[in-house]
């Protein structure tokens, strides 16, 4: 059995590259039922659940201003400095933590992928997280010829500025039994 097909490469890179894009793996059961029982017992959250149509809207544009402009217009720095918090908690296992290592990761997979693109289509926003669901295309073999349908979850301080980062990614499928788009 060959170790390294070029099928398991092109995974492997694909899973790399997303996990340190800026990752979603889960949110830990243990540490949502923690915050829960933490919130129930003192009546706060040490994390704020925006409720104002106002500062949802604000962590909505900033969670997608974040990503445009470190992606689509390939400034990560900028994008850190005007939407980067106190500190950036990475949940993929492969990615570190920290903006420094955000900002290394974009430069060199933006100067790999000069045509990297991704497309925000839609955009939910819940208490202090904001999701994006968004069609990622330009760099093959990474996104693949198709796209890769990408989902990123950011949790937002109470300034809105993103402190937290989880993400999921699957290659666009060449069929579709319903004809429905993917993304």
């Amino acid at each position: 059995m060959k170790t390294f097909t070029p099928f398991r490469v092109t995974t492997l890179v694909a899973a790399v590259m997303l996990t340190m894009s800026i990752g979603f793996i889960a949110i830990q059961y243990g540490d949502a039922q923690a915050q829960a029982q933490e919130t129930s017992v003192s009546g706060s959250d040490s994390r704020a659940c925006v409720r104002s149509k106002h500062h949802l809207e604000r962590n909505k544009h900033n969670a997608v201003a974040f990503y445009t402009l470190a992606f689509n217009d390939k400034n990560p720095r900028r994008a850190v400095q005007l939407y980067g918090g106190s500190e950036y908690i990475q949940h993929n296992p492969l990615a570190s933590n920290g903006f420094d290592a955000f900002i290394g990761f974009v430069e060199s997979f933006t100067t790999a992928f000069p045509d990297v693109h991704i497309d925000i289509r839609r955009v939910v926003a819940e208490c202090d997280l904001v999701v994006t669901h968004a069609l990622a295309t330009g760099a093959v073999p990474v996104f693949t010829e198709l796209g890769t349908k990408l989902v990123d979850i950011f949790r937002l301080d109470e300034r809105g500025k993103i402190v937290e980062h989880w993400d999921v990614g699957a290659a666009i499928s060449p069929t579709s039994a319903n004809g429905n788009p993917e993304v």
